[in-house]
């Protein structure tokens, strides 16, 4: 919602409280409201209040077709309608349901003309900024007589051609003139060269007559006119913010208490005036449209004109109850369909012409100098396009063809492996050597050293021969990595190598040896092969890990690029508030307080458009209950009647409360 949302449904539910016609009695009450009901004329004026309440649709601001269109079908007549019967009751119904009609239709014009101030007077703003940014700089003014150069020589040529050829049309219709028209002479040559001759002197006399504006440079002349155009639209600004301060403080102000339905307005002398603050209403927002864009005028005289427009508007009737007023209504239907059709459509465009006139620039003349660069080198650019095109599609497949090995190879893989080692897949194991290599060796070492030791008994027991029990306790040793019968025949042998050798015996003792540091070998890589199986999610994820942070950095900046990255338009919006405070501070201390401590219309204007702002740069950046707490210390804010001293304290709770979703 906005401040216009919230200022029309205050405003609508103080007339929804308003009683039409004063109750007699309970049982009279009744009986006439039964009659009242079955009028077909009463029904449809009903139904076109509720069609222009606020409540009867999500958005309560109609747009001005709509409420034209509504007070069309309602044919509001002009006629009185005298009796002392029960037809006079209904017809007092009807008129009173008739300025309800035009009520409504006055709230909805009243909001729809708020919403137009805000909508002109807001962007001014930044053309404002435009021209700071112009007499801020040596640099951007430079840049700006650059850009408007051709805009003021095409200017300076049409006053030289008007000039030339008025003087040419004064001096062949002018017989007695210096020179006649037989000197002219009747070839189109001569024709020409005196109208060369022309053009030559209106330079010169230009020249001298522009004496002045020649001391100055080019440079200093357009900051002269960037001042000037920044004072006119600080003037509409100022303009359109107190038109919006008027309308604001003084429209549709009806003195009904919001608390408690008994306070409404019930007899006849308070029913009259409400309906005089809407004709004031109607008379206010008329003569403001009229005179809010008159840039001759100071802010003073333009309030003190509306005031006095008002007064002594002739629409406005007396406060006098007895005087018949059932023309009223219509006539007031006639004046908001001539502002709905007529005023707001000319203040708008109105409006933009002025904007247009002392705002920046368009496009076309800012941007004409880089725009002629880049038509010029077209062609050079193309030529090296179609030369180097081959080039150019070899590159965009390549990195076509890496950014999908990249995204094949560096992330679905890695997460492929990462699904199948969570899913004890095992062509996902990490693994060193085969699960059945070690069970193969160690079965090998054992039967080696066992059928050593049966074929050298004298070196495992000293026995000639081994027994079963000895032979199987010889194999649960070998399994925990005894090899002491292998050991000692080793070691008997390497005392006569050279016969050991010969035997056979020194070699198989080493080969079995051999055997036996190839299991232990294998039984180590075993070990840190289980480490790995214990860890191999995580080489999973390590492995994933480079693909990962290549995306999301190539997700981010594109990301940023794009603008579509919640997190920078966050940090945009809690900077643009941030801005917003500051400009609503600045108005509070520069005010001029009236008499009674509160902002002028002006200042209050500015106040609004600054916080129509600040509501709409904080949608979505509070969570829900914080942002309803904030749009209830922006209402405080709003609140002129406590005070400047009282605004202040608010926004700077404003400042602190809300710090944490401001950085």
């Amino acid at each position: 919602m906005s401040i216009v949302t919230d200022q029309l449904r205050r405003v609508d539910s103080q007339l929804d409280r308003v009683h039409l016609v004063p109750r007699p009695n309970q049982d009279t009450f009744f009986e006439q409201s039964q009659k009242a009901l079955s009028s077909l004329r009463i029904a449809e004026l009903q139904n076109i209040v509720k069609s222009l309440s606020t409540t009867s649709s999500s958005s309560p601001l109609l747009p001005s077709w709509r409420i034209s269109i509504l007070l069309e079908e309602a044919a509001l007549s002009e006629g009185v309608v005298v009796g002392q019967d029960e037809r006079e009751m209904m017809s007092t119904y009807e008129t009173e349901l008739e300025w309800l009609l035009v009520s409504k239709a006055t709230v909805q014009t009243y909001g729809l003309l708020l919403n137009t101030l805000l909508e002109q007077t807001i962007p001014v703003t930044d053309d404002i900024w435009y021209w700071d940014e112009v007499l801020g700089s040596y640099t951007y003014s430079s840049l700006y007589t650059v850009q408007t150069s051709p805009l003021r020589f095409w200017a300076w040529s049409k006053d030289i051609y008007s000039d030339t050829r008025s003087r040419f049309g004064r001096l062949r219709e002018s017989p007695g003139d210096a020179i006649s028209p037989r000197e002219i002479g009747t070839s189109l040559t001569d024709q020409w060269k005196q109208f060369y001759g022309l053009v030559r002197e209106s330079i010169r006399e230009r020249s001298v007559a522009d004496i002045q504006r020649r001391v100055l440079s080019p440079i200093a002349l357009c900051r002269s006119e960037a001042r000037h155009n920044q004072a006119k639209l600080r003037r509409l600004r100022e303009m359109g913010a107190s038109g919006l301060g008027v309308l604001m403080d003084e429209g549709l102000s009806f003195d009904i208490n919001d608390e408690g339905a008994e306070l409404a307005k019930t007899d006849e002398t308070d029913s009259h005036e409400w309906k005089v603050v809407v004709e004031r209403s109607v008379a206010l927002m008329d003569t403001v449209l009229s005179n809010v864009t008159t840039l001759d005028t100071g802010v003073s005289d333009f309030e003190d004109t509306v005031f006095a427009s008002v007064e002594d508007d002739p629409e406005i009737s007396t406060r006098d109850a007895d005087v018949p007023q059932v023309a009223r209504p219509a006539k007031l239907s006639r004046r908001l369909q001539h502002i709905l059709k007529v005023h707001i459509p000319n203040h708008i465009m109105t409006s933009q012409k002025l904007t247009s006139k002392y705002g920046r620039p368009s496009k076309l003349v800012r941007y004409w100098l880089p725009a002629s660069i880049l038509l010029l080198s077209s062609t050079t650019i193309l030529r090296i396009f179609v030369n180097r095109k081959a080039e150019i599609i070899t590159w965009i497949r390549d990195l076509g063809t890496t950014v999908r090995d990249f995204w094949l190879n560096w992330v679905i893989e890695p997460v492929k492996k990462i699904i199948g080692t969570i899913r004890h897949d095992k062509e996902s194991e990490v693994a060193i050597m085969s699960k059945e290599s070690l069970k193969g060796d160690r079965e090998s070492l054992e039967r080696m050293v066992v059928d050593f030791a049966i074929d050298h008994p004298q070196f495992s027991t000293g026995d000639s021969v081994l027994s079963e029990a000895q032979i199987a306790d010889i194999r649960v040793k070998v399994k925990e990595g005894d090899l002491t019968p292998v050991l000692r025949a080793y070691e008997n042998d390497l005392r006569k190598p050279f016969i050991g050798t010969v035997r056979g015996d020194l070699v198989r003792t080493m080969l079995i040896q051999i055997q036996k540091t190839k299991v232990d070998v294998e039984v180590a890589i075993s070990g840190i092969d289980a480490l790995l199986k214990s860890q191999e999610l995580v080489f999973g994820f390590v492995g994933l890990t480079p693909g990962i942070l290549v995306c999301f950095a190539a997700f981010r900046y594109l990301g940023g690029v794009f603008g579509s990255r919640r997190g920078m338009q966050k940090g945009r919006k809690a900077g643009q508030t941030i801005r917003v405070l500051r400009n609503i501070d600045r108005i509070l201390t520069l005010a001029t307080p009236t008499q009674n401590n509160l902002l002028s219309y002006k200042d209050h204007g500015l106040l609004l458009c600054e916080v129509h702002v600040l509501r709409n740069s904080a949608t979505r950046l509070f969570p829900g209950d914080i942002e309803r707490e904030f749009l209830e210390d922006v209402a405080d804010l709003c609140n002129i009647n406590s005070g400047i001293q009282a605004q202040l304290k608010v926004l700077d709770r404003i400042r602190w409360g809300y710090a944490r979703w401001l950085r």
